[in-house]
């Protein structure tokens, strides 16, 4: 469940319209978590940087129609403080997501393919809070997991490695286009 969860959060500041569950909806699990971490110091191509991390979000696995492999969705919103260690300056990334399952392919063989919708937004502020960038849009991506057998238990689920792609490249009218962020770190904090 938590390898989902970070292939839904890493892949994009993402997720999608989330639709009304059905009446034979059944959750297998369900949840919220609040995580709230900072990341050990890193080399931003010279730049000493470390981030402070503040996320909540809520998840849950919901079984559809006739299928034996229940659904992810999750929504999730916070904050990424990147502290350039050189200036003591900030660059924020305040984000929302929402992703959802949109197909599970069984492949016959032991595994399934997971394809995602994930949609969201990212605003950037520099070190005196003024907004100076925005990531937004919806991706899909895919990727496969080896069910062990237990169609409807997720909790023993495991990523197929080298399986993720994307299928559709994000909509989003990026500010990211052709900006480095490691550059940006240091332009909007010095």
């Amino acid at each position: 469940m938590r390898t989902r969860f970070v292939l839904a959060l890493g892949t994009l500041v993402a997720a999608s319209v989330v639709p009304a569950a059905t009446a034979v909806a059944r959750p297998v699990e369900k949840g919220q978590f609040h995580d709230v971490f900072t990341s050990e110091v890193y080399d931003c191509d010279g730049t000493p940087a470390q981030d402070s991390v503040d996320v909540r979000g809520s998840f849950v696995f919901n079984q559809r129609g006739s299928s034996p492999f229940p659904y992810f969705r999750d929504s999730v919103h916070g904050s990424v403080v990147t502290t350039n260690l050189d200036t003591g300056g900030t660059y924020t990334n305040v984000f929302t997501a929402n992703s959802r399952d949109h197909t599970i392919t069984d492949n016959g063989d032991g595994t399934i393919t997971i394809t995602v919708y994930a949609s969201g937004g990212s605003r950037y502020y520099d070190a005196d809070g003024d907004f100076v960038r925005k990531d937004p849009g919806q991706t899909r991506f895919a990727f496969d997991i080896d069910f062990m057998g237990t169609p409807g238990d997720p909790s023993d689920d495991v990523d197929v490695p080298g399986s993720f792609r994307i299928v559709r490249s994000s909509t989003g009218n990026s500010d990211f286009s052709d900006s480095d962020f490691c550059a940006d770190l240091v332009a909007f904090t010095s």
